[in-house]
């Protein structure tokens, strides 16, 4: 099964990126997703099922300790994985 996760952190600020957004995005361009953009208000990457919730896991926990009051986050499931992918079955 393959996965979309989009997500934001909370506070926002326009000057810089806080702390616990740059710990969010350099979880989801490590995790070996697929399809990663990052943006100032919204993040999305796509995945095996397997990868995309262990990365959901650990954005939300280090993201939290980094400083977030919100995390704000969808997960679709866009498809199944290919044969060799791993499967939540």
């Amino acid at each position: 099964m393959r996965l979309r996760v989009e997500f934001t952190t909370e506070p926002f600020d326009l000057d810089e990126a806080p702390a616990h957004a740059v710990v969010a995005r350099e979880i989801v361009t490590g995790a070996e997703l697929d399809a990663v953009d990052v943006g100032p208000f919204g993040n999305t990457a796509e995945g095996d099922a397997d990868r995309v919730l262990g990365a959901v896991a650990a954005l939300l926990r280090e993201s939290l300790q980094a400083g977030a009051t919100r995390v704000s986050l969808q997960v679709n499931v866009i498809g199944e994985a290919k044969r060799d992918e791993g499967d939540l079955t």
